[in-house]
């Protein structure tokens, strides 16, 4: 294992990783970083022979797209086929996409993985931080279930034209434009499809691994300001403070270790509310595309697993795993912006409880910037698809039901 770990640092030897703002952007996103650079498509690595092999990526991507297009468009005759088709071109369509964003705005995503190396970010008590080790591990056990997944899904698609009984048969949904009906063409054109199609593969678990860890940087940033608000009193005491917890509003040190530590996390709290809303804007189009990625994927894919389960084991368990992977991407998704909106919603809460009553609201405009904090955090912060679809675990669920709603339309049609 230690040397396979070696191998994997040695092969993806990013800098990505060297320009990284500290320790905290590297515990989220060094396996984003690393996967990043082997998939081609790093934009810290400038060095000539890794513009060469990442041009390279790239054209053969456009062309397996373009070559799955034609496909879906002139060969596949049954519902079936068609089918798989549209599984393979809207997945990668959509991640053309929001790949073709985060281009876009890669300044915007820059300051959100820098976000907490920001000096009002504190962890400098034990609790806060576990809960910011807390949810780095939530983020790498995550990326590995879903690169697990995704893996598991190409390691059958690969398999499946070998053994399904069809010869000289390559992965479906992919036209390539001469013959390869001889042992050698046959093996070339196999190769060279899945080292393709492995890339393209690569490049959707990529953006959903992107999508992942900077949402749960935002759930982690939010989660350690609401400690932070909860324990301000005992943040600001002083070592004299400690026995004279009554009288403190009159110790004028207290005060002002006080008003400068609200000042600092009303700072902090702007400043998250300020990266959020950007993420927001910039994912509302992506996640509106994938959220009618998933609704097709979810119902073509079952339709798939379902016909041709009976047919051939391992293309139904191919079409289970790719089941799999789609509810699961789309799940984790709805899963950390709900976790979003329900810890910038505690932020209100932990202000209330943040122990005011003990005088410290009497302290001038203390009083003022706790209502406004309060009053900021009782409007949630919803990210939704669109601006039509907030995305939410609720959510996740409808979408699931209607999606196999239309799944068994399809089944009866075919049946018909």
């Amino acid at each position: 294992m230690r040397v396979i770990n070696m191998l994997w640092r040695w092969l993806t030897n990013t800098k990505a990783i060297e320009k990284s703002s500290g320790e905290l952007e590297t515990a989220f996103f060094e396996s984003v970083y690393r996967v990043t650079y082997l998939v081609g498509f790093s934009t810290s690595d400038n060095g000539l022979l890794y513009l060469i092999y990442s041009t390279v990526v790239k054209i053969s991507l456009c062309l397996v797209l373009l070559s799955e297009f034609w496909y879906m468009c002139t060969l596949a005759n049954t519902l079936d086929e068609l089918a798989g088709s549209i599984n393979i071109v809207v997945i990668h369509c959509i991640t053309c996409f929001r790949y073709a964003n985060m281009i876009i705005h890669k300044d915007v995503y820059k300051k959100l993985a820098q976000a907490m190396e920001s000096p009002y970010f504190d962890i400098s008590t034990s609790k806060r931080k576990k809960i910011t080790e807390y949810w780095a591990q939530q983020n790498e056990k995550y990326l590995k279930t879903l690169l697990l997944i995704g893996n598991s899904t190409l390691a059958a698609w690969f398999i499946n034209p070998l053994i399904d009984g069809v010869d000289r048969n390559i992965i479906g949904g992919i036209y390539l434009p001469f013959s390869y009906d001889t042992p050698c063409r046959y093996a070339v054109s196999y190769l060279m499809v899945i080292v393709s199609f492995a890339y393209i593969s690569y490049s959707v678990m990529l953006s959903d691994l992107t999508m992942q860890a900077h949402l749960i940087h935002l759930v982690c940033q939010f989660n350690v300001l609401v400690d932070c608000f909860k324990n301000i009193i005992n943040d600001c005491q002083g070592p004299d403070d400690l026995e004279n917890n009554n009288m403190l509003v009159i110790n004028n040190k207290f005060k002002e270790r006080y008003v400068k530590r609200l000042g600092d996390l009303i700072e902090q709290h702007r400043s998250i509310l300020s990266l959020a809303m950007k993420l927001r804007y910039i994912l509302s189009a992506p996640l509106l595309g994938q959220l009618v990625a998933s609704g097709i994927l979810i119902c073509f894919v079952g339709y798939q697993a379902t016909t041709t389960a009976a047919a051939s084991l391992t293309q139904g368990l191919t079409s289970i795993l790719y089941l799999g992977y789609n509810l699961f991407a789309f799940y984790i998704i709805c899963r950390w912006c709900q976790e979003i909106t329900t810890q910038s919603q505690n932020v209100g809460e932990a202000v209330y409880c943040s122990g005011w009553e003990q005088g410290t609201s009497i302290i001038p405009k203390v009083r003022s910037s706790l209502l406004l904090i309060i009053g900021r955090a009782n409007k949630p912060l919803i990210f939704s698809a669109g601006g039509m679809y907030n995305l939410s675990l609720q959510s996740y669920t409808s979408l699931v039901k209607t999606s196999y709603s239309a799944l068994t339309v399809l089944l009866r049609v075919r049946q018909n």
